[in-house]
């Protein structure tokens, strides 16, 4: 039994081990008969008979049936061939699993888990399987994507697919990555837009402000020489009491005050992303802050898609589908290129903030992708550097050029699509930026 179906079947399960022999065990899945009434002996080897599949009946002991047995079915049919398992679902030791290169039964199949298992669940097993059975093929084909989970991974593999597509596949196609879309959208957009409108507020100052935008932080720092003692007040007559400590007080000869709202930009934003296969999830989110950012009238918006060409989809940013299906994931790497055109587009340094996302796998000239970093920030340009844009965890990444980036004060870190509005808001703001874990900064 391979680690992978073990792992899967224990998402769904509680661990049969933690079960002491006096402790009622909560079954996952409805239909089934309450674990109050099996002995708790029974109830474990039953567990244990779930988590570790088929290979098992004979040494547990126990036969699966009602909906326990198709649970089982389920997972046999994509994890039972072990590691030896052929992309058209057989096993080199011929066994077969249940999954057969064909539409209509992994079809079926997706249905079963969507009726067994929990969104999250079937995810992970969608990804499996495309994985472990070859089925990219088959996403071609309507009735598959209409079977199928939506979720960030899945539009990956579209994306991937999207020159192979036929026309009869590609409006399905698109109504799976719009649904991903609109509910990317729906988590991400107010908070982005709550958190850039503040900073972008906070980030333009004015000289003489009204008293309730007056920016008591800023003020105080910038008037501090201006700091005055004042005399102690009179000794207390009360004995045991203790003599007055000086006081003092900032002079605040120059106020800093909080800007208004204007309808002009305030800020430029360049997307520069790359979107190489490993990239697949951060493209995806990427694109949906792309086109948030653009809607909002105080920001311009540009978004640079790169592998060894450079192409600006700044022109589709008001449908995020669109920016989608304008990728082509997969390909080398080029970062010094499409930093030069970024680099082209940039008007106003000191109001420019330069988002890089991509792992550093540089094919092209390093040394000079450094030199044009550093000139960038030389004018004033505020540049972040995004190792990942996604929920996947600590992504791979060029080290090395990562240490580079670092060296020249560009952070690199990977960031979670939650975080990705508290860094804009601080790059925008020219203060520090919230990386998430600073140990894991290379």
């Amino acid at each position: 039994m391979t680690t992978t179906r073990t792992t899967t079947r224990t998402t769904t399960r509680t661990d049969p081990m933690s079960q002491t022999p006096g402790e009622t065990a909560e079954r996952t899945t409805e239909g089934t008969a309450p674990a109050s009434d099996t002995p708790p002996d029974a109830e474990r080897l039953r567990r244990w008979r779930m988590v570790l599949g088929a290979d098992s009946a004979d040494s547990t002991g126990r036969t699966l049936t009602g909906q326990d047995a198709a649970m089982d079915g389920a997972l046999d049919a994509l994890y039972g061939g072990g590691a030896g398992k052929k992309p058209n679902g057989r096993g080199v030791g011929g066994r077969s699993a249940g999954l057969g290169a064909s539409a209509p039964s992994v079809a079926r199949w997706l249905g079963d888990i969507r009726t067994y298992f929990p969104s999250s669940v079937v995810q992970v097993m969608q990804r499996d399987a495309i994985d472990r059975l070859g089925l990219s093929a088959l996403l071609l084909e309507p009735e598959m994507l209409e079977a199928v989970e939506p979720d960030v991974h899945l539009v990956g593999t579209l994306l991937s697919l999207n020159k192979a597509m036929p026309e009869t596949t590609k409006e399905t196609a698109r109504a799976v990555v719009r649904k991903v879309v609109e509910d990317l959208e729906r988590r991400l957009e107010s908070r982005t837009r709550t958190t850039l409108t503040g900073a972008l507020d906070r980030s333009a100052r004015i000289s003489r402000p009204r008293h309730r935008d007056i920016d008591w932080d800023r003020t105080i720092r910038a008037n501090l020489k201006n700091y005055l003692t004042l005399p102690a007040p009179d000794a207390a007559t009360t004995a045991g009491e203790t003599r007055a400590t000086p006081t003092g007080t900032v002079v605040p000869e120059r106020l800093i005050g909080y800007g208004r709202s204007s309808r002009s930009a305030k800020k430029d934003i360049v997307l520069c992303v790359d979107q190489s296969g490993s990239m697949a999830a951060s493209v995806v989110h990427a694109s949906v802050f792309g086109a948030v950012l653009a809607s909002m009238r105080t920001l311009s918006t540009r978004l640079v898609v790169f592998d060894t060409a450079v192409v600006d989809l700044t022109d589709q940013l008001d449908d995020p589908v669109d920016v989608l299906f304008g990728t082509q994931l997969g390909g080398g790497t080029d970062i010094n290129r499409a930093l030069a055109y970024c680099q082209s587009r940039i008007t106003r340094p000191a109001d420019t903030v330069v988002v890089l996302i991509s792992d550093l796998y540089e094919g092209g000239i390093r040394d000079e992708m450094l030199k044009r970093v550093a000139a960038m920030k030389a004018s004033g340009v505020q540049f972040v550097t995004l190792l990942a844009l996604s929920d996947e965890g600590a992504p791979a990444y060029d080290h090395e050029h990562a240490a580079a980036l670092g060296a020249l004060g560009v952070p690199a870190f990977a960031c979670t699509p939650d975080l990705f509005p508290d860094v804009m808001a601080a790059a925008i703001e020219k203060r520090p930026l919230p990386i998430p874990d600073k140990e894991y900064q290379p």
